[in-house]
């Protein structure tokens, strides 16, 4: 079954990495998900500054904005689409990845299959 892992990066240095991991930490967990022959995608995202919000009201009117820009401590910082047996083996790989450590949180989400 395949899993979203959503990184919500808690405090962010000026490296674009989370203050309670390395880049090093980040290295290496790519490698253990890549060894371990579930990975299946991840991306990191550009800083926040980078994005556009786009909202379309009911008559089809379209409003673009810098942002977002939520009433939040942590910004989503990327993600990790793993492919394992089960949610326990999920979530046993969120709580290894650097993004869990201190302020940080990661979402486990599973992929909707829709038979395609």
């Amino acid at each position: 079954m395949k899993y979203m892992l959503l990184i919500n990066a808690g405090t962010i240095g000026e490296d674009g990495t989370a203050a309670e991991c390395t880049v090093e930490d980040w290295m290496s967990y790519d490698k253990e998900v890549k060894d371990a022959g579930i990975f299946v995608s991840g991306e990191s995202l550009a800083d926040l500054v980078t994005a556009t919000a786009v909202r379309v009201e009911p008559d089809g009117k379209r409003t673009i904005t810098d942002g977002p820009f939520a009433e939040t401590r942590e910004v989503l910082g990327g993600f990790y689409v793993i492919d394992v047996p089960d949610l326990d083996v999920a979530l046993d790989w969120a709580a290894r990845c650097p993004g869990a450590r201190g302020s940080g949180s990661i979402v486990v989400r599973p992929i909707a299959d829709f038979g395609a």
